[in-house]
């Protein structure tokens, strides 16, 4: 049975403003504060996992165990059947560039790799979420989202993130890119594994 969260503060372990803002709106019917991983000063540690939840595990149990409050942290990408599941946990790795990260670098190299191994259309992906819900005792709860869908080219949109623009999700014609935020929360990877984490740690 999944462990109940009791308390009344939160540490998303995330120095991402976006992602604190939509844990925080989520959030707000519960009357839990929820606290960054920034505004406490927490650095971020290395993800040396080959797996979502690995990585999600190490930023959960770093910041619980430095805080002593429950930690929610996530680890997302997006995953192509016809690369074998690529980039997977690489997923930001592929927009590197030593000043930064450039996705439209790491969207063309997707295509170029479908291109070049000559992997039939449509080219199946899903992008997913991890959430990990750490407390300072060491237990852990996890929750794995899925969004399922498609890679096309040229990119469509200008919103979204990372690979949205390349993406769209399965039973729509838009990209993730080209919907609200808001509406694309509804049927995300993330807003899949929110939903779930909410579920099973607040009864909502």
């Amino acid at each position: 049975m999944t462990r109940a969260f009791e308390g009344d503060r939160l540490l998303v372990a995330t120095h991402n403003a976006g992602k604190l803002e939509e844990m925080a709106h989520l959030l707000q019917p519960y009357a839990v504060e929820v606290v960054g991983a920034a505004e406490m000063r927490l650095p971020e540690p290395e993800e040396t996992e080959d797996t979502f939840v690995g990585n999600a595990r190490i930023k959960a149990h770093a910041a619980a165990q430095s805080t002593g409050l429950p930690a929610l942290s996530d680890d997302s990408g997006i995953t192509i059947d016809a690369l074998g599941g690529a980039p997977g946990v690489y997923t930001a790795d592929w927009a590197e560039t030593g000043q930064g990260r450039d996705f439209m670098q790491a969207m063309t190299r997707a295509h170029d790799e479908l291109v070049r191994t000559k992997a039939p259309q449509p080219w199946l992906a899903q992008f997913r979420c991890t959430l990990v819900l750490a407390w300072p005792d060491g237990h852990d709860e996890v929750f794995e989202g899925v969004a399922p869908g498609h890679l096309v080219w040229p990119i469509r949109g200008r919103d979204g993130f990372g690979y949205d623009p390349m993406f769209i999700p399965q039973g729509h014609e838009q990209t993730f890119a080209e919907m609200d935020r808001w509406e694309k929360n509804k049927i995300s990877h993330r807003g899949d594994a929110v939903a779930q984490f909410v579920k099973g740690c607040f009864g909502g």
